[in-house]
C-alpha cells in the first residue's frame, strides 16, 4: 500500500542515479530510442504479421461530442471556411465547368489528440534530452522536436499488455497504478514474451471510457488518471530492454501524481527526457485488445509516423497496427 508524498523530491534527487542515454547515438541526436527502430526492427515487425488484419489507433478528432484532453487544453475545433451554402448565395467562386467544393480549417493542440511527443517537450534542471538547453524551446523547439522523428517513422514489432483485463476490469479507475511487477504478470498471463526493442503498448480501458461513460466524471476536478508509476527498477528495464516507444490509452502514459514520491509525471523524465523513450498517448486500444483476447495473438507489426510539423513539441498520428 502506498501514501502520498507531502514533500515531493527535485527530479535532479529522485533521479540522481537514473540511466541515461544522453551521447549515445552522438552530440547531434534528437531521435532517442528510436535509433533502436533500424531496417532488422522493421522486418521483425513484418515477421509478426500471421492474419493481415489491421487496427487503426487514432481517436476521432474535432468529435462534436467533444474530444479527451488535457486540462487547460481546448479540444479540437474545425470549422468550415466554404461549402454548398457559399455557391447557393452566390458568394462562391465561379469555377469554369460549374464545379463547387468545400474546404476548413481546425485550430488543435498537437498533443489535443492521439498523437507522438517531441523529445524536447518536457524537461528539468533546464536540460531537455541529449543535454540540449532548454532555452532551445523558447519561441520553436529548436532541438529534438517531433520533425526528427517524423522523418525516421516508427516501424516495428509492436506488443499490447491489457492491464485493465488483467485487473478483471472494463477500465482501471482514476489514480489506479501498476508498475513493473504488474506489467511483466499481466505479459505472462497473457501468454507475451516482451522482447527487446517491442513497441510497447498498455490498455488501461481509460480513453475508451470517454467515449462510453460520463464525460463529466472523465474531465472530474482534480484530474487524475491511472497509470504506471516510477520506480528505479522500472526504469532500468527500459534502458536494458531497449524499448524504443511506450504508448498508453491515457493522456499521459502514467498515473498523474505518483503516489510514491507525490511528484507529477515523473517518467516524462526519466524515460523520455533521460533515456530518449517516445511517448505516444491518447491511443484507441479497445477494438486491438478485444481482438488479441479473440485470437490470442499479442504481438503484431506497428507502424505510424506523426505529422511533420516544424519545431513542433509532437503531433497528431494514426498509428496502424497489422496482425
Amino acid at each position: 500500500m502506498t501514501t502520498t508524498v507531502n514533500t515531493p523530491p527535485q527530479f535532479t534527487e529522485l533521479l540522481a542515479d537514473s540511466p541515461r542515454n544522453w551521447g549515445k547515438w552522438g552530440p547531434e541526436d534528437e531521435i532517442g530510442s528510436l535509433n533502436y527502430l533500424d531496417e532488422q526492427a522493421a522486418l521483425k515487425g513484418k515477421a509478426a504479421i500471421r492474419s493481415g488484419k489491421s487496427f487503426t489507433l487514432g481517436i476521432p478528432i474535432a468529435d462534436p461530442a467533444g474530444d479527451p484532453v488535457w486540462p487547460g487544453r481546448r479540444p479540437t475545433q474545425r470549422f468550415n471556411v466554404i461549402d454548398r451554402s457559399h455557391f447557393a448565395s452566390g458568394k462562391g467562386p465561379a469555377i469554369p465547368g460549374g464545379a463547387e467544393y468545400a474546404d476548413d480549417v481546425v485550430v488543435m493542440y498537437l498533443q489535443g489528440t492521439t498523437q507522438f511527443d517531441a523529445l524536447g517537450h518536457a524537461w528539468h534542471s533546464d536540460q531537455i534530452y541529449n543535454g540540449y538547453s532548454a532555452d532551445s524551446t523558447i519561441g520553436a523547439t529548436e532541438k529534438a522536436s517531433i520533425m526528427p522523428i517524423a522523418e525516421h517513422g516508427v516501424v516495428g514489432r509492436g506488443v499490447l499488455v491489457d492491464m485493465a483485463a488483467y485487473r478483471g476490469k472494463a477500465v482501471l479507475a482514476p489514480g489506479e497504478t501498476f508498475g513493473l511487477n504488474d506489467l511483466l504478470n499481466a505479459a505472462e498471463q497473457q501468454g507475451l514474451e516482451i522482447q527487446k526493442r517491442d513497441i510497447l503498448l498498455i490498455r488501461t480501458g481509460w480513453i475508451g471510457s470517454y467515449y462510453t461513460g460520463d464525460v463529466e466524471k472523465f474531465h472530474a476536478t482534480p484530474f487524475i488518471e491511472p497509470g504506471l508509476t516510477y520506480s528505479p527498477e522500472l526504469v532500468q528495464w527500459f534502458a536494458e530492454m531497449e524499448i524504443p516507444v511506450l504508448g498508453t490509452d491515457t493522456i499521459a502514459n502514467e498515473v498523474t501524481i505518483d503516489p510514491n514520491n507525490g511528484t507529477s509525471l515523473p517518467l516524462h523524465q526519466a524515460l523520455m527526457r533521460n533515456l530518449g523513450v517516445l511517448f505516444s498517448e491518447i491511443l484507441s486500444l479497445d477494438d486491438l485488445a478485444h481482438d488479441c483476447h479473440e485470437d490470442g495473438q499479442w504481438s503484431f507489426m506497428y507502424s505510424a509516423s506523426p505529422l511533420k510539423i516544424h519545431s513542433g513539441t509532437g503531433a497528431p498520428v494514426n498509428p496502424v497496427v497489422i496482425k
